[in-house]
């Protein structure tokens, strides 16, 4: 492995375009030696960037991130300083990841905990099949967010697509913005005390002020729970 530039403050950088990525996963999946901090120096768009953490490290991208960056995410800060390609932070465990301009499609997907904070818009099925993670989207978020979103808690500062929170259980959505479209079985019901100091609390870790407004609380109306074989596969 072509070694890592080290710097003072344990801080690490990479540059991807003089080492691989396999050079730096290997070297964030090892033992750190007390190293804190790593940079990835062009990234330019490289694939599964930072994958598989399990450490509290704090990785910052200095550029564009591909596919599946900072997937299965456990303990570590992952900070996109660009946009994200589809799958960023995808099965994510714990800890937390960053993306300051656009993430594309699947963004959180089946995140089990943790935190996914996305800048910027979102694009397709941004939280498909959440488990338990929290996501906060400072823009918009494209059709069919949160499919089949299991579990835990999504803000959309910004416009939700057509079919949103389609198939939902018992994750929650809050929508400042537009909906063009509910998916089957979600519904926009009251919001409370509790949504409202949710809603404040995930903000303010995200650290994103949202334009005025009142959020919109979405969730599952428990149709789809069992299967009724009298709807005719219509619901």
């Amino acid at each position: 492995m072509v070694s890592a530039m080290k710097e003072t403050g344990h801080r690490v950088v990479f540059d991807l375009d003089k080492q691989t990525v396999r050079d730096l996963n290997q070297f964030l999946h090892g033992d750190l030696g007390g190293v804190g901090e790593v940079t990835v120096a062009n990234p330019d768009g490289a694939h599964s960037i930072a994958v598989g953490l399990n450490a509290p490290v704090r990785v910052d991208i200095d550029g564009h991130a591909g596919y599946y960056a900072a997937g299965m995410n456990k303990e570590a800060t992952v900070v996109v300083h660009g946009n994200a390609g589809p799958g960023v932070a995808e099965n994510m465990m714990s800890g937390r990841v960053e993306v300051s301009g656009f993430a594309s499609g699947g963004a959180g997907a089946s995140a089990h905990g943790g935190l996914l904070v996305i800048r910027g818009d979102a694009g397709l099925r941004c939280g498909i099949s959440l488990k338990g993670g929290d996501i906060v989207v400072g823009g918009d978020v494209g059709s069919f967010s949160a499919f089949m979103a299991q579990a835990g808690r999504m803000v959309i500062c910004g416009d939700a697509g057509d079919g949103l929170g389609d198939s939902l259980y018992e994750a929650v959505i809050y929508v400042r913005g537009e909906i063009r479209s509910l998916g089957a079985d979600a519904r926009i019901e009251p919001m409370t005390d509790q949504d409202r100091a949710a809603v404040r609390d995930l903000l303010a870790a995200a650290d994103i002020v949202p334009p005025p407004g009142e959020f919109k609380r979405i969730a599952s109306a428990r149709a789809l729970y069992h299967w009724n074989a009298d709807a005719n596969q219509t619901y």
